[in-house]
């Protein structure tokens, strides 16, 4: 059985490599320090789900780079592939009445399947020639913060990924917690006490500008 490239996980260091791209050379991490990446994987060009997602992430790309954060994608294809598929893109789509969306950002041609296996981005039991639709959200530091990972077949929620961006820059910045279905300006969870004391004390003595429901979950209003 061919040995499978083991998937980097959260908490760790991105692997770096060397890539060609739409966009020239590219060396990750170096190009991208002080920067949140947003690095993604796609099936194949000319797909239609593919095409999709790719119109949705130009579309959203300055909201992204307000964010400090910027887009790299790739597929098993060739560079002249790519530059074929989003010259199509830009010319001939029109989607949701939006047409004439360029991609910018760079697109890794992955021939050799060196980046999609350091990345865990192939799954046999899906595809041996195609990457999965994985999603690593890489921190300034090069730390992988989330990953996600969706089949051949459906499209992702580039608003949910914006989303988990945002929630991890506020957990980062302010040492908070998100709730489920957390929305930016939502409250923010504070972390635990560390002891008995401390818990008695959050409880019994409340800090004005928390909402206690108890010493273990405890909101505050996010801040700015």
């Amino acid at each position: 059985m061919e040995e499978q490239a083991r998937i980097p996980l959260i908490g760790e260091k991105a692997p770096c490599f060397i890539a060609e791209t739409t966009q020239g050379e590219i060396r990750f991490p170096e190009d991208y320090k002080g920067s949140w990446v947003i690095f993604f994987s796609h099936p194949a060009d000319f797909t239609p789900v593919c095409t999709t997602e790719f119109m949705a992430f130009a579309s959203m790309q300055p909201e992204f780079e307000a964010l400090n954060c910027k887009l790299i994608g790739l597929s098993i294809d060739s560079t002249y592939s790519h530059i074929a598929w989003l010259r199509t893109i830009k010319e001939k789509i029109t989607l949701n009445d939006v047409s004439g969306v360029e991609v910018t950002f760079p697109v890794i041609s992955d021939l050799t399947m060196e980046v999609s296996k350091a990345f865990g981005m192939l799954q046999p039991s899906a595809s041996n020639t195609q990457a999965v639709r994985a999603v690593f959200i890489i921190d300034p530091e090069g730390i992988v913060r989330a990953i996600l990972y969706y089949p051949l077949s459906n499209g992702r929620n580039m608003e949910e990924i914006k989303r988990l961006l945002i929630a991890l820059q506020t957990s980062t910045k302010h040492g908070v917690a998100t709730p489920a279905n957390w929305k930016p300006g939502d409250d923010v969870i504070v972390p635990p006490p560390g002891s008995c004391g401390s818990a008695k004390e959050r409880v019994q003595s409340p800090d004005p500008d928390m909402k206690v429901l108890d010493w273990f979950l405890t909101f505050k209003k996010c801040p700015k």
